[in-house]
């Protein structure tokens, strides 16, 4: 026998309780998706029940049976399933303590700690969530705030994630939006408590729960409700109207058709919910008549579906091309407000210009939201809500365009689009797949009659990421007083007025400005044949081009209307999401915080001196050291920031350096601020060398052109090793042919799995994020002990705070015959570790 009942956080851990995860429980394992889910779940609730305190939203079953050890002062239980939700919102009361420690009163800490968090009288039952033993030493660093808390394992990841987001809704504005966060957690989240009987085998509960067989799908649900109700019209209604149905439309676009369809009503609706939402609604109809009227209603929808996933079917040439655009554009949350448009069109109530006309400002949002660095903020929820709430008594295309236009959705004015153009790192912004649309379309813009094969083209910095001395010598003319040639250049390199479109990528690469124009004079495309007509490419002409790119996209791209108001912003929300998950035993730099949200180093540092921002003492001068100017905001601190630093692992030399190896750069702060990273294991796509050998001859090729002859042999002898091991390498797809040293493929038991990425640029990169998803290294104790042994390695310094990131070292290390074996030697042992792991 079991009892359940519903109840709450608050419930659960309010008194003298402790739930101990068993030792046949997996450890700790949510990432990014998971916890991404719940804080969307949470910040949507914490806002509705501004209106409606009582509403809860329910997050799933805890099974729980009484612990043998159970003791008459603390109630014990196992936690039999469901773990990773206890786990994961408990640490979420850790960040939300903290955060509000520091930014509200310190008396949270205690107050959090005592009623939600531990056991203050009960020593020997101290915790109230006790994880498995692999994960504790983590979780006790977050629950005891120490400064290891944040760490780079699963636990720290977690903690670093919700501190980072606190810090990205906290409005300085809104006293009371964190106390909304905590009370949704600990009075809105709704659980199932189920609890065992004592005597039950409570490993066969847990066996039975994750052993579950196929499950029917939301729209074989919904099939199998509909034709229940249609006990004498429905063989005639499933040939006449939902067979054509299911033949034009798959089972998850299905699924996606009744989802939609509920959105139009409540935008709040999960996907997941679709069932449970159509068949409460179809409950309020009685006759079969009425049902066949909706299933009659699902057809015509499906009809337009298919349009909107099928852009070439549409006959309206002008509906077509915005219908293909959006589509290359791959956000589904704006298939809502497209069914909707269409299905108006149909009605009656909109014309083809009216709903071209709607799209077009759909699409310039996403465009001007992508140059102004705003690729993902709130998006879905944006566009979720269109529907329900654009004005009704406008036409439509007006509706939208007015829609958009208010409130903080960021559809950038064109004065924001000019300053953004000029600043912003395009390049670290949105997915790759819309930085080349953008591209794409800007050079469609000129009208161009050639037509240009766009899937051979890849973005180009015609500055160079990793610039050669010639280049560093024409941007150091440009420079200014006390201006480093790093900080210009990492405020430059990844702006748009630096891009191009090109498919000679890899050719050109490092190349000097005088090879690249000649290149780029022969190219057929617009954007390249400007930059070739200018004698140099420095600063000023960056800056020209970026000028005249903006009113390009002005004129192309309709902004808001004037209600939005001619504003312009700094993501300074951006910049706290960064630092907030920046790891202990890590820091960065003014200049790098600049070049991430658009600015420049003295305005960041005037923002963190006069406004809170999380782990403010982690960024220093590019040199490491501590600024003169930097201050305490709280004027009853006075410690030494280094002080604190040393504390959290930072280390620093004997004139006050900090470890340049601990410093995380523009691209690696990007990553900490949730900006989409390209998916390099969708590049492994290049078969072996036609001369049927172990490389790649465009790799080798790039290689010779970029490297000189030592650096080449060395690292052509790593990859000849790693094959004589048993390891394959594997060549991408892109521009630039990068080599991945593959130890397991796709088709192995436990996935595909690579130590390193080799490019012929010049670095060899240890992909630590993707191993940290990958058996066996999804153990942070054989990551660690990778990174130690690649340390070993003359000038390689890998930082413990990077083990959750893509770091590496220059190829020319490998041209040291003993670093070179040395390497061979870890990168065998990495080989046997994930060879062998699943035997």
């Amino acid at each position: 026998m079991v009892a359940a009942h519903e109840t709450t956080l608050r419930e659960l851990l309010e008194g003298a309780k402790q739930y101990r995860v068993p030792l046949y429980q997996r450890t700790y394992s949510w990432t990014e998706p998971q916890l991404d889910r719940l804080w969307e779940d949470i910040r949507k609730l914490a806002e509705e029940r501004i209106d409606d305190p009582s509403l809860t939203h329910f997050i799933g079953s805890l099974v729980l049976a009484p612990s043998p050890t159970h003791g008459p002062s603390v109630s014990e239980f196992l936690v039999v399933d469901g773990q990773q939700r206890l786990t994961t919102l408990s640490i979420l009361l850790c960040a939300i303590r903290d955060h509000r420690a520091e930014h509200e009163d310190p008396d949270h800490r205690d107050r959090i700690n005592q009623e939600y968090l531990i056991n203050k009288y009960k020593p020997a039952h101290r915790l109230k969530i006790v994880p498995t033993q692999a994960d504790r030493p983590a979780y006790e660093a977050c629950l005891d705030a120490t400064p290891q808390a944040g760490g780079t394992d699963r636990v720290g990841a977690a903690y670093r994630f919700f501190k980072s987001q606190l810090a990205a809704v906290d409005d300085p504005d809104d006293p009371l939006d964190i106390e909304r966060i905590e009370n949704a957690v600990i009075s809105g989240m709704a659980l199932v408590s189920v609890v065992a009987q004592a005597g039950d085998n409570v490993y066969r509960i847990f066996e039975s729960l994750n052993n579950t067989g196929l499950k029917l799908t939301q729209a074989d649900l919904l099939r199998n409700y509909l034709f229940m109700r249609l006990p004498n019209r429905g063989e005639a209604v499933y040939g006449s109207l939902w067979f054509p149905l299911q033949e034009q439309l798959t089972s998850r676009e299905l699924e996606q058709l009744f989802w939609l369809d509920l959105v139009h009503s409540n935008p709040e609706v999960k996907q997941t919910d679709t069932y449970t939402g159509q068949q409460a609604r179809l409950n309020g109809l009685h006759t079969e008549a009425e049902i066949e009227a909706e299933v009659r209603r699902f057809c015509r929808l499906g009809t337009l579906l298919r349009i909107i996933l099928h852009p070439e079917e549409e006959g309206d040439p002008e509906v077509r091309r915005r219908l293909t655009r959006l589509n290359a554009w791959d956000t589904t949350t704006v298939y809502p407000l497209l069914l909707h448009l269409l299905d108006r069109r149909q009605q009656g109530t909109a014309t083809s210009e009216q709903v071209a006309a709607a799209m077009l400002y759909v699409e310039s949002f996403f465009v001007r939201r992508l140059l102004a660095g705003r690729a993902t903020a709130n998006i879905n929820r944006i566009l979720l809500r269109v529907v329900t709430d654009m004005r009704a008594d406008l036409p439509v295309d007006e509706a939208v365009r007015a829609y958009l236009s208010v409130g903080r959705k960021y559809y950038a004015t064109d004065t924001s689009v000019r300053e953004a153009v000029r600043s912003i790192p395009f390049y670290l912004n949105g997915r790759a797949t819309q930085r080349k649309l953008v591209l794409q379309w800007l050079e469609e813009s000129y009208g161009s009659k050639e037509p240009v094969a766009s899937d051979s083209l890849t973005i180009e910095h015609v500055m160079p990421q990793s610039p050669t001395t010639e280049w560093r010598q024409m941007l150091g003319e440009d420079l200014h007083g006390e201006e480093s040639f790093a900080e210009v250049h990492e405020a430059l390199v990844h702006t748009l007025g630096n891009l191009t479109l090109t498919g000679y990528n890899a050719e050109l690469s490092n190349s000097s400005f005088l090879v690249k124009r000649a290149q780029l004079a022969k190219s057929g495309i617009s954007l390249n044949q400007e930059i070739a007509a200018q004698k140099r490419w420095g600063r000023p002409e960056i800056y020209a081009r970026a000028d005249a790119l903006a009113e390009r996209i002005i004129a192309q791209w309709p902004g808001p209307t004037e209600e939005a108001g001619n504003r312009s912003e700094v993501p300074w929300d951006v910049m706290n999401k960064a630092l907030a998950a920046l790891p202990a035993g890590s820091w960065t730099a003014y200049g790098d915080v600049a070049a991430l949200i658009g600015s420049h180093p003295m305005p960041v540092g005037v923002r963190l001196a006069s406004h809170p921002a999380p782990n403010a003492h982690r960024v220093l001068q590019a040199e490491g050291t501590l600024s003169p100017n930097f201050r305490w905001l709280d004027p009853a601190r006075n410690e030494d920031p280094r002080d604190m630093l040393r504390a959290e692992g930072v280390e620093f030399d004997k004139y006050g350096r900090a470890s340049q190896a601990q410093r995380f750069g523009v691209d690696e702060l990007a990553q900490l601020a949730g900006m989409p990273q390209q998916d390099v294991s969708g590049q492994l796509l290049r078969p072996r060398s036609r001369r049927n050998d172990l490389l790649d001859d465009r790799f080798v090729e790039q290689l010779t052109d970029l490297q000189d002859a030592q650096v080449v042999a060395g690292t052509l002898a790593v990859i000849e090793a790693w094959a004589r091991m048993g390891g394959r390498p594997l060549y991408g797809s892109g521009g630039e042919t990068s080599c991945f040293l593959m130890a397991r493929g796709k088709d192995h038991e436990l996935g595909n799995i690579w130590p390193a990425t080799i490019y012929p640029s010049g670095k060899f990169e240890i992909v630590f994020q993707h191993m940290s998803i990958r058996t066996p290294f999804d153990d942070i104790a054989l990551r660690e002990e990778f990174r130690q042994r690649l340390n070993e390695l003359p000038s390689v310094n890998i930082a413990a705070a990077k083990l959750g990131l893509r770091p590496g070292f220059p190829l020319d290390v490998l041209v040291d015959v003993k670093a070179r074996e040395a390497l061979i030697e870890h990168l065998a042992w990495f080989f046997r570790q994930a060879v062998h792991s699943g035997a």
